[in-house]
């Protein structure tokens, strides 16, 4: 069985140097995570963001602990990852650079003008209100569009990418990746592939319009990020998501991330403050995550329940927390059961099922052709307990007999019609005998 990724973002600011990532990866490991994710370690330009970088082959001066070499670096790090059976993601920025770029001064044809001539700063249009548009004006776009240009990028990225494969990179997070044309990528992941069969890329296309996200499906993207960090549990857009998704490529999803506020800032926000209640929630939500998608991401820090935003400018060793608990050994079940459950490594159709309880959602995914079935029930009332009956309406597929497969709870048969009682915040977890 192919197993779906399982990501864990080792977000470099705060990880501290290339020497003190690799303190981490025992954990990753034993976390059951099999992939790590690196947000960008190359210089950045003048404003400091790791997502504006002025030279891809320098590495940011933070991460340094004596070596220079960006790819004995990030080669050693690879070589660490691997000792434990795990691989590493870099991101892909190739959209825009930083506006004093090294490939500024030297390419400057490569990049897009505004009408006086300056550098052209990519933006996004909120595709719930078109009004608004957020610009980021220390980026200079790269010019796709006039062939000549687009012929240069492709070769100069194609060279990157294989340049950090033979460092041992074996996996791309392409941000913004529906800024770019379906058919360069499609060159570049073919490129990739031709050097290393086993590479995988991963398209970032949050925030964009479906139609875009569906522009990709010619690229040969391996996976692609889903928005369930932003469902409420009862609303059909992701489900509507989810199935247009699963048919351009499998989806990933994550509880958050370093473009969102962290989770407990959310529940803050609502009212809830006691870390008991808190670390429920954070429970609830990783395996929901963990068992929506083929794919599963969270970034450092999540397991300890901080507070503070992974800032792609600002962040440091110094914004290190004491822990408000330790998830690692929920977490460690959770993927361990994803890891080993056929049905949670192959998309197939998705319901929301019906429980007849506000407070109670249940979801079945399915395989196609197949009897293998799994079906999640998840309280989001983090205070109550709640009672369902196992009724299911409006699905098709024979549901009988449940066995339960829950983490601490695993065995108990249950049948259509019975009642089941979940915690505040529970999850439980069933499959068919």
């Amino acid at each position: 069985m192919t197993e779906g990724p399982r990501i864990y973002n080792l977000f470099p600011l705060l990880a501290g140097t290339v020497r003190q990532w690799e303190e981490h990866v025992p954990r990753i490991a034993r976390m059951g995570f099999n992939w790590i994710y690196l947000n960008p370690f190359h210089y950045p330009g003048f404003s400091g963001s790791i997502y504006a970088i002025k030279d891809y082959y320098r590495p940011h001066d933070l991460m340094v602990d004596g070596e220079h070499d960006i790819c004995k670096l990030i080669g050693g790090f690879c070589e660490r990852a691997a000792e434990y059976g795990l691989s590493v993601i870099m991101d892909l920025v190739i959209n825009h650079t930083a506006k004093d770029s090294i490939l500024v001064a030297q390419n400057p044809q490569w990049f897009r003008r505004e009408a006086d001539g300056s550098l052209y700063s990519p933006r996004a249009i909120d595709p719930a209100d078109s009004r608004k548009v957020t610009v980021w004006g220390d980026l200079a776009e790269l010019d796709y569009k006039t062939p000549s240009t687009r012929a240069n990028l492709i070769s100069y990225f194609g060279n990157m990418i294989g340049y950090f494969i033979d460092c041992g990179i074996r996996g791309f997070r392409c941000d913004a990746a529906y800024q770019i044309p379906a058919d360069v990528w499609h060159q570049l992941i073919c490129f990739a592939r031709f050097k290393d069969n086993g590479v995988i890329f991963l398209a970032e296309t949050l925030g964009c319009r479906l139609d875009e996200t569906q522009s990709l499906r010619s690229a040969g993207f391996d996976y692609i990020f889903n928005s369930s960090k932003w469902w409420d549990c009862k609303s059909a857009w992701l489900l509507e998501q989810y199935e247009t998704f699963r048919h351009i490529a499998p989806s990933i999803s994550f509880p958050e991330s370093h473009d969102t506020n962290r989770l407990v800032v959310d529940l803050f926000e609502n009212g809830i403050t006691d870390n008991v209640v808190i670390e429920r929630a954070y429970r609830l939500h990783y395996l929901r995550t963990a068992f929506f998608s083929t794919g599963v991401m969270m970034p450092l820090g999540y397991e300890f329940g901080f507070r503070r935003k992974l800032h792609v400018v600002s962040m440091s060793q110094k914004d290190w927390e004491f822990p408000r608990f330790d998830l690692s050994v929920w977490i460690t079940a959770v993927n361990h059961l994803k890891a080993v459950t056929r049905v949670l490594n192959i998309e197939g159709p998705q319901y929301l099922i019906h429980t007849h309880n506000a407070a109670v959602i249940g979801l079945l995914r399915l395989l196609h052709d197949e009897s293998s079935w799994i079906m999640t029930y998840l309280n989001t009332d983090l205070l109550q307990p709640h009672d369902i009956s196992l009724k299911r309406e409006g699905i098709e597929t024979d549901i009988n007999a449940y066995r339960e497969i829950t983490p601490d709870s695993a065995g108990l048969i249950l049948h259509t019609n019975d009642m089941l009682t979940l915690a505040p915040g529970e999850a439980r977890v069933f499959v068919n005998l």
